[in-house]
């Protein structure tokens, strides 16, 4: 195998195992790597020697930190008067896929969480169906950083969190632990980083069986009996502050709840880092979460992903996108110049033409 591909692919036994294998960018997916993952899947899904697959980031900082948004800045930001919206509806699309793909995969996926988990890592991670988070585990949307939205099925499972736990993440792109991703619903089990090779080693010498159903249930059990003790496991900061969360954004408006947020001025120092990260982002992208929580509470996960895929492509012919974007990875000011600069200057018009399909015939992911 070629160690310098970017997702890495070996066997130990009946369980499969694919690497990503950008170590220096946090394992940050671009195309290629979501390309290979999902091809691979593909034919693990249809080889009778495969009974479970595990999907992992080399290195220990990160399983995988997000999509490469530096990439889709380069290509929206050419695209003058006319946009041209080819790479970012490929890039979407094909997560978009291999994110429906793992949702919806016959063979048990474990996914090892340690590290830092966002964005498009938590993409990979929120379908499968044994998610494992350590106690170095550092999750995240922080989309409203760079002017996007939540998304790579954020719609379906921020939905499904306790109480507005997912709206406030949306909104603030707070980050939470492994113990928080345990108590939101996003992870299965809690395991300690330094155990990875020897989960690994139990889950290989499993005796498999040609019944996706039993191999679920091994591997459920095999992780059970490997998770760290309520004592060993870090605070949940959401469960903690979740009275608290529900009172901030108990207001049936956006703006009242933005203010609730914005007003904060208590102590605590990760719900000051949660409200001055919403009040430093764009302020198009609360309006998105808003709306696009709204909209998705009875969808399909097709049509989930179907509306994410309009949402991210608009977006990043917006100009909030390019401007976030520049302002944190490009010339890393972080000083972004919003336009329009407030949320009670952002038009229901311009939040309504984010949901309108960019695309001239069908919805490249009507399939689905």
């Amino acid at each position: 195998m070629d160690q310098d591909s970017p997702v890495l692919f070996s066997r130990r036994g009946a369980l499969a195992i694919a690497t990503l294998n950008l170590p220096k960018a946090l394992n940050a997916l671009n195309l290629q790597m979501i390309d290979l993952l999902s091809s691979q899947l593909d034919a693990w899904a249809k080889d009778d020697e495969i009974a479970a697959v595990w999907i992992d980031g080399s290195g220990d900082k990160a399983l995988c930190a997000g999509g490469d948004v530096v990439a889709l800045y380069q290509q929206s930001a050419a695209y003058g008067e006319t946009p041209d919206y080819r790479y970012t509806t490929d890039f979407f699309s094909h997560e978009y896929r291999l994110d429906y793909k793992i949702h919806t995969y016959a063979k048990p996926i474990v996914v090892w969480g340690g590290g830092i988990v966002m964005g498009g890592g938590i993409g990979i991670m929120a379908g499968a169906s044994h998610r494992i988070v350590t106690e170095t585990t550092r999750m995240a949307m922080p989309e409203i950083t760079i002017g996007l939205l939540p998304d790579v099925g954020g719609s379906w499972f921020l939905n499904r969190m306790p109480g507005r736990l997912g709206l406030f993440l949306g909104l603030t792109g707070a980050q939470f632990n492994g113990a928080d991703a345990l108590f939101a619903g996003m992870a299965d089990r809690i395991i300690a980083q330094d155990q990875r090779e020897p989960v690994l080693q139990s889950l290989g010498a499993l005796e498999f069986v040609q019944d996706n159903a039993i191999n679920h249930q091994l591997v459920g059990d095999c992780l059970k009996g490997l998770e760290l003790s309520p004592l060993q496991r870090p605070d949940s900061q959401l469960r903690e502050h979740y009275d608290q969360i529900q009172q901030l954004t108990n207001f049936s408006t956006l703006p009242e709840v933005c203010a609730a947020i914005s007003a904060y001025l208590g102590v605590d120092k990760w719900l000051q880092r949660a409200a001055a990260t919403l009040v430093g982002g764009s302020p198009l992208t609360p309006w998105i979460v808003w709306e696009q929580l709204r909209r998705a509470r009875h969808l399909s996960l097709a049509d989930v992903f179907r509306m994410e895929l309009t949402l991210a492509v608009n977006l990043c012919a917006s100009g909030h996108f390019k401007e976030g974007v520049r302002a944190l990875l490009v010339d890393k000011d972080r000083t972004p110049k919003w336009q329009p600069g407030t949320l009670e200057e952002i038009t229901p018009q311009q939040v309504a033409d984010c949901f309108e399909s960019p695309w001239v015939g069908g919805h490249p992911l009507a399939d689905l």
